[in-house]
């Protein structure tokens, strides 16, 4: 699957894309793989992911989320949602409404993961 075919029919969700693949490319080379269910981004391994909330829910939400891992847990009341999959990898989910939405805030988060995946 081609990150286009992934976002038939969610133009909205493949605008924000663009911005976050942008951002992403922007802190160095990553590896895109593409599946039915999310996208992901890798290094030496993987550090974001970015999905559609619709595929899943069917209440009103964002039209893309950003996860990001991290070896610690950042505390920013952006976040939606924070777990400790495995003890020490904290795994950070961030809805994305606009492409404004990735700011230098989230620019910094997503060159951190960026550095921690190799």
């Amino acid at each position: 699957m081609t990150v286009d075919q992934f976002f038939v029919g969610r133009e909205e969700s493949h605008r924000i894309f663009a911005a976050l693949r942008a951002a992403i490319d922007a802190c160095g080379p990553a590896e895109v793989r593409v599946t039915k269910s999310q996208i992901s981004f890798r290094r030496g391994r993987a550090f974001a992911w970015a999905w559609t909330p619709d595929r899943y829910l069917h209440s009103a939400h964002a039209p893309l989320v950003l996860t990001l891992s991290f070896s610690r847990r950042n505390d920013s009341p952006r976040w939606k949602e924070i777990v400790e999959p495995t003890p020490g990898r904290f795994t950070h989910h961030l809805e994305l409404y606009t492409e404004a939405d990735i700011d230098s805030e989230v620019r910094c988060w997503l060159e951190e993961a960026w550095y921690s995946a190799v």
